[in-house]
């Protein structure tokens, strides 16, 4: 009964939660790549002691759009874990634009690295190993560029999530929608140091226990009823019809993921949303 009821609220939040964000972003879906060029001009390079996992790809379901639809991923290499805060005061050492102080209201709102008290020291308490939060998507980029990787793609982070820690994709069984939603209920989960937990079946480490995540594309899936074809039929498929075009409509785990990221713009910085790294891979190992 109580999850029954948690259910109901969250349906009814995300319902919201699409409606609004279909009507304020429908400008915006195209509206980040204006500035890429210029987040990665004149970054100065860092070193990333982090270890990179190759994902083979292959072929998933997406979230949304009908059951027919299969999305082949190529083969990508992911990082194990989230970006740190050590390694993002690292990143902004080397990079003064970056730092709180100096970044272009452009690529930030007025809560960018909030808890900072000034441009180069951590939070009071604050763990250098926890995922750095409050960081824009531009920001994200920018870290990104300075270690000669990039952010996810929307379908190779949703790739990867769909493992549990021994199968590649769990998405059937009754306990995994489950388990996840209990993750993202825990409170303060942010401040937590990374690799903690038990990774997952490809060896990443906290993909919902720590930090909601930035990939690429992140308002993609506003633009079309499968973005990843580039069409542009359907019109409202991710508006008001987002429960109904979905092809799990008891993934609740998933509809609080996409609807944050609908949410969002690329300039915005949240308490609990950080980010990780990829990188293109060769078709074989």
């Amino acid at each position: 009964m109580k999850r029954l009821i948690l259910y109901k609220l969250f349906g009814g939040i995300l319902t919201l939660t699409f409606l609004f964000s279909c009507n304020k972003q429908k400008s915006d879906v195209a509206s980040n790549t204006a500035s890429i060029k210029v987040v990665s001009d004149s970054i100065g390079f860092i070193s990333a002691n982090v270890k990179m996992v190759y994902i083979p790809g292959g072929e998933y379901k997406p979230f949304y759009g009908s059951d027919s639809v299969r999305v082949t991923v190529a083969p990508f290499l992911m990082d194990e874990r989230a970006v740190t805060n050590k390694e993002f005061l690292a990143f902004v050492k080397a990079n003064p634009q970056w730092r709180k102080s100096n970044i272009k209201k452009l690529y930030s709102d007025s809560t960018y690295l909030r808890d900072w008290p000034n441009d180069l020291t951590l939070p009071e308490n604050a763990n250098p190993d926890a995922p750095v939060c409050y960081v824009s998507w531009f920001a994200a980029k920018a870290f990104a560029h300075s270690v000669g990787k990039r952010l996810p793609t929307l379908d190779e982070w949703e790739f990867i999530a769909m493992a549990d820690d021994v199968s590649a994709n769990a998405r059937l069984k009754p306990e995994y929608s489950n388990n996840i939603l209990d993750l993202y209920l825990q409170k303060d989960r942010q401040y937590r140091a990374v690799k903690q937990s038990k990774p997952n079946y490809w060896g990443i480490y906290n993909m919902f226990d720590l930090i909601w995540e930035w990939t690429d594309d992140f308002n993609s899936i506003l633009t079309t009823n499968d973005s990843r074809a580039g069409q542009y039929e359907d019109k409202n498929l991710f508006c008001a019809g987002s429960a109904i075009s979905s092809t799990d409509v008891l993934n609740y785990a998933a509809f609080m993921r996409f609807a944050l990221r609908t949410s969002l713009k690329a300039n915005y910085t949240v308490a609990n949303l950080g980010f990780r790294c990829a990188k293109d891979a060769e078709t074989q190992k």
